[in-house]
């Protein structure tokens, strides 16, 4: 201990001194007196964000003007994106001294800026400077080079150029397939009875599509290409042609007025996998097989199932080398700058195409300061389950961040009103959102005279709809999560191409969310090397607790995640299966894959629903309404002195409840569109908890807050 602490101390300390003064980086728990002083009129770090898309000539005028119309709609902090018909091209000193004088400008007004890293998206293309200046650090991909029709009898012979990787002859009568022999880089091959393919697999530049700000098309292609993600060299030439430019004109208001970057959509959708020129050795040292020989069978329309294992391994090493040379360079940059790097990727709501374009949710997120969704195309609307936005909330609980965000309303098809707008945004901070940007705010037109923001934007409600998420952002921000459960995120089964996984996981977390019964989703490297074992409890980096971990439709886990589940029950913890326990562990690899050996030590429900047996092994609710109301959903912050319970009603019918709070204490309603605060009639103390009647109109939400004192 005496050696410990003076070497840990001065960190600390330092720590603690870096919260003060820029309290909405770290996870703070201040007390309710202390938030109530800011309730009305909270810092704009924590309020919401408007989109602003610099589009037609740009100037010093039109920038002061839109700042003006901007705040007077009620927003702290806008997101500036490089546009078409700007004057200035983007990454051009002229672009760069706009956006100096934007972050003056915002600094005069109290206002916050954040930044695109890109010229439009996805991130990662520098504004096409990847494919005319560097295109040797271009995104890369394994992809079938060609396809050659072979009769039964015929011989094909040909010479393979050195960035072949395999070969495999597909029968397309049965959809069967045999990887073919190299030798010397040469393939000869006389085909049998059947219809066959020969498909060669080489290694070629592939980029996802893009759409620059620079193209004159202004459509999606893949003329300005990505950078190889895969690759820390390619992301820190992304770093030297954006970031360090921005830190020359603007790096006095870092951490002050210019809060930080955010990477959009970063993603491999491409018709191949990843690939980068180290990955091969990688993988054999990850995983101690050499892959190549599974390669081209990769691209079978059949694949046997030691290739799906292997292609599996495959994602497990590409997606380890994502995480790491892209996301965390870019983080680690932005710190050190006292910035914060935040991004969304693309697909959350469709965790199958998420796994096969990203690898995993969780490996990126682990180092993004603020974790995020997107909300387009009216995913998120009524009628429809969409509770991916906990993706968001549970990476920033694990790794310790006090901020998960939503980009929400872009191409929406049915556009919204102010009161569905609401709707959109209450449902996500239910599901744990405290940080909401919106779209969209274009400059076009604006050089000609002020104008007003388009559809619900330009509403005269808008303004008392931004005070309120001001407020209940700011209010969702503060203090600590309080899930007692985590939810196994089985994205090594989805690897596999396993649906079934993904279907009975979000069909589990409905079905909680409709019981009131919070969690947090978890990940494969959350479970062996985040999450803290303490006295039967899981405890997360933002301090929240795990009593009970859910794993459902899991068929592969790894080794390491496996023991640590085993110690946790040991402990006190209650670990459930739901639907089938896995028969593959990994350790390391997948391809090579154990047996798990007894479950004695887990509850195994049979079942992929929430049924008696599952509800008795998780922990004492904090929320409890009678009558049963799936359609009100919550969230819970834990204050130092107080618990906040943030409800909301996604239904267009009243709810009328009571309900049974954790918590001691006076009880108050804090009204968000106010910022009035008041003592709730006809609440009761029980030994541990609060009644409380809980009325609810269609669409409403309302914020509850027991413990305080004063006032």
């Amino acid at each position: 201990m005496r050696t410990f602490l003076p070497a840990v101390l001065p960190i600390l300390l330092l720590n603690a001194a870096r919260a003060a003064e820029r309290p909405w980086k770290e996870s703070a728990l201040p007390t309710a007196a202390e938030i109530a002083s800011n309730f009305r009129t909270p810092p704009p770090e924590y309020g919401m964000v408007l989109w602003w898309g610099w589009d037609g000539p740009m100037t010093g005028a039109v920038i002061a003007r839109d700042l003006d119309t901007i705040k007077a709609r009620g927003f702290p902090a806008v997101m500036i994106e490089a546009g078409y018909g700007m004057k200035h091209p983007y990454l051009s000193p002229g672009w760069f001294e706009l956006v100096r004088f934007a972050v003056e400008q915002a600094r005069l007004r109290g206002m916050r800026v954040w930044v695109e890293d890109e010229g439009k998206y996805p991130s990662g293309f520098a504004g096409g400077k990847f494919s005319a200046e560097r295109p040797d650090l271009r995104m890369q991909a394994l992809v079938v080079a060609e396809k050659v029709a072979v009769a039964p009898g015929e011989t094909l012979a040909r010479a393979l150029p050195p960035e072949t990787v395999g070969v495999i002859a597909v029968n397309l009568a049965d959809n069967s397939s045999l990887p073919l022999k190299i030798t010397a880089g040469q393939l000869r091959w006389k085909a049998p009875e059947g219809k066959w393919e020969v498909r060669i697999v080489q290694h070629q530049f592939r980029s996802s599509p893009t759409r620059a700000v620079n193209n004159p098309t202004r459509g999606k292609d893949t003329n300005n290409s990505l950078c190889d993600y895969l690759n820390p060299e390619a992301t820190r030439q992304f770093l030297a042609w954006t970031h360090e430019q921005y830190k020359k004109y603007i790096g006095q208001e870092f951490g002050s007025t210019f809060m930080g970057f955010m990477g959009d959509e970063p993603d491999y959708t491409i018709q191949g996998l990843p690939w980068t020129p180290a990955i091969f050795a990688e993988f054999e040292r990850r995983k101690g097989y050499d892959v190549r020989p599974y390669a081209a069978s990769f691209f079978a329309p059949r694949m046997t199932d030691e290739a799906r294992r292997a292609k599996a391994d495959y994602s497990d090493v590409w997606s380890d080398m994502f995480a790491a040379n892209f996301f965390q360079v870019q983080a680690d940059w932005c710190a050190q700058n006292d910035l914060q790097y935040i991004v969304h990727l693309n697909h959350e709501d469709m965790l199958m195409a998420l796994v096969r374009s990203e690898g995993d949710y969780f490996k990126n997120m682990r180092w993004v300061h603020v974790p995020g969704v997107d909300a387009i195309w009216n995913q998120i609307w009524p009628g429809t389950v969409a509770d991916y936005p906990k993706l968001a909330s549970s990476a920033a609980h694990l790794f310790g961040r006090p901020r998960a965000f939503t980009e929400s309303f872009a191409a929406y098809k049915i556009l919204p009103t102010v009161e569905q707008a609401k709707w959109v945004i209450d449902y996500q901070l239910a599901r744990g959102i405290n940080l909401v940007q919106i779209m969209f705010y274009s400059s076009s037109a604006n050089d000609s005279g002020p104008r007003q923001p388009s559809g619900f934007l330009g509403s005269e409600k808008f303004p008392a709809l931004a005070q309120y998420g001001n407020r209940a952002t700011y209010l969702l921000s503060m203090g600590r999560p309080t899930a007692q459960i985590g939810v196994y995120l089985p994205t090594s089964t989805m690897w596999l191409g396993d649906e079934e996984a993904n279907k009975s996981t979000l069909a589990v977390v409905q079905k909680l969310l409709e019981r009131q019964r919070d969690f947090d989703f978890v990940d494969e490297q959350a479970l062996s090397s985040v999450l803290t074992l303490q006295k039967g409890a899981f405890r997360t980096l933002s301090g929240n607790q795990y009593r009970a971990i859910l794993v459902p439709g899991a068929a592969v886990i790894s080794r390491a995640a496996l023991d640590h589940l085993r110690a946790f029950a040991k402990s006190g913890g209650r670990v459930v299966f739901l639907g089938r326990t896995p028969t593959l562990v990994a350790e390391p690899s997948i391809l090579k894959a154990g047996a798990p050996g007894d479950f004695g030590w887990a509850v195994v429900e049979p079942a992929s629903e929430i049924t008696a047996q599952v509800l008795a092994a998780l922990p004492q609710p904090d929320v409890a309404l009678d009558p049963p109301a799936p359609a009100v959903k919550y969230v819970h912050r834990r204050w130092r002195d107080a618990e906040a319970y943030f409800f909301f009603n996604e239904s267009d019918q009243p709810q009328s409840l009571k309900a049974v709070l954790e918590g001691a204490g006076k009880v108050q309603l804090w009204d968000a569109a106010s910022g009035a605060i008041s003592l709730l009639a006809g609440a009761t103390q029980e030994k541990h908890s609060v009644r409380v009647p809980l009325d609810l109109p269609p669409y409403g939400s309302k914020i509850v807050v027991i413990g305080v004192t004063g006032r």
